[in-house]
C-alpha cells in the first residue's frame, strides 16, 4: 500500500517520544555477580577497591548528569527529576505563600477598621473625630 503522508503528526511525536522512552527504560543486565551499580566490574569505578578509575562515565558521556550509565536514560532521568522538582517546589511554595498569616495585620486592621466604622455609624457619631485624645483629660503646658 502507499504510505501516507501527514496525518496526525502530533500522535506520531507522541509515539515516538514513547518508544524513545521505554528504550531509554530498558534495563540492561550484565552477566556475573561482580557488576557495580553503573554496570561496570566493582572496582572500576570506586566500587570496592580496585586503585583509580579506569573508564570514569564522564569520559564515555561528557553530558553525564549523574543519574544512569546509559546516556538516554541519563537525560530521561534528568529531566523527570528535574521536572517533579521544580513542579513540587512551584506548588508546594505556592501553597505556603497562600498559608502565611496576615502579613503586617493588614487583613485584620481592615476588619477592625470596618467594625469601628459601623459601630460609629450606628452611634451617631462622625467617622473621624477631631480629637484623638479627649482633651479634658490631656495636661498642656500654660501658655505664656
Amino acid at each position: 500500500g502507499k504510505k501516507r503522508r501527514g496525518g496526525n503528526s502530533v500522535g506520531k511525536m507522541a509515539a515516538a517520544a514513547v518508544g524513545r522512552a521505554l528504550r531509554a527504560l530498558r534495563v540492561r543486565t550484565m552477566a556475573g555477580r561482580d557488576a557495580g551499580p553503573l554496570g561496570g566490574k566493582r572496582g572500576s569505578w570506586g566500587w570496592g577497591g580496585g586503585g583509580a578509575p579506569r573508564h570514569p562515565i564522564s569520559r564515555q558521556n561528557p553530558d553525564y548528569h549523574g543519574f544512569s550509565a546509559d546516556p538516554d536514560a541519563d537525560v530521561l532521568n534528568m529531566r523527570a527529576v528535574f521536572f517533579a522538582g521544580v513542579s513540587v517546589a512551584i506548588v508546594l511554595g505556592t501553597v505556603f505563600l497562600h498559608y502565611l498569616p496576615d502579613y503586617g495585620l493588614q487583613q485584620w486592621a481592615r476588619r477592625e477598621a470596618e467594625l469601628r466604622i459601623r459601630e460609629r455609624e450606628s452611634r451617631g457619631l462622625p467617622l473621624l473625630d477631631p480629637n484623638y485624645y479627649d482633651p479634658a483629660r490631656l495636661t498642656l503646658p500654660p501658655p505664656e
